[in-house]
């Protein structure tokens, strides 16, 4: 059993650490946990992880989070994984820091990345798992606080929300949806 886990975010180093890239970081301490090593393959960088008989198949879009899309639709149909199987690790500002939620599906809520993976699919019916990363910042400043680092007091706290959102996907893989959300949407 196959399945496609997709973290957003965007590549450069100059992202590397920021709000809106908390998709790679889960997936680089999944990686790192497993010994995996991911390679630059068309439209993202691809490895895969092995968990109680499931293959799951980690990629982050090499196409910058507005185009994220793209790369869920080739890696989908290259590896013939159903939506069903599809799992998108993505921060979400309407939720405070500290929490992390699996939502079956649902509206991209004003997430480009989202917008663009439900655009090019024709549907939201994919599992997202929402890091909460908060709403702290003036009007009109959104784009600088999602792009800027996690604040001095959220940095101890990330290694336990990565380690739990690393238990989320494996729990998807292995009792599905609507278990996983029981167990960890508290």
């Amino acid at each position: 059993m196959k399945y496609l886990i997709v973290g957003l975010g965007n590549i450069g180093s100059e992202y590397a650490d920021n709000r809106h890239n908390i998709g790679f970081m889960v997936l680089n301490q999944m990686a790192k946990e497993a010994s995996a090593t991911f390679s630059t393959m068309k439209l993202a960088a691809y490895t895969e992880v092995n968990h109680k008989g499931r293959t799951l198949c980690l990629i982050k879009p090499t196409t910058y989070m507005n185009l994220s899309g793209k790369a869920v639709r080739h890696w989908m149909q290259e590896l013939k994984i159903p939506i069903e199987n599809v799992l998108v690790i993505v921060d979400d500002l309407a939720i405070p820091f500290g929490s992390v939620k699996l939502k079956p599906k649902g509206s991209p809520a004003g997430h480009n990345g989202l917008k663009s993976i439900e655009g090019i699919l024709g549907s939201n019916e994919y599992a997202r798992i929402k890091f909460g990363i908060s709403d702290n910042f003036p009007k009109g400043r959104q784009v600088d606080y999602v792009l800027s680092g996690f604040d001095k007091d959220e940095i101890p706290a990330l290694p336990a929300l990565i380690d739990k959102t690393i238990n989320m996907i494996k729990s998807f893989a292995t009792i599905g949806a609507e278990l996983t959300m029981t167990n960890f949407n508290k």
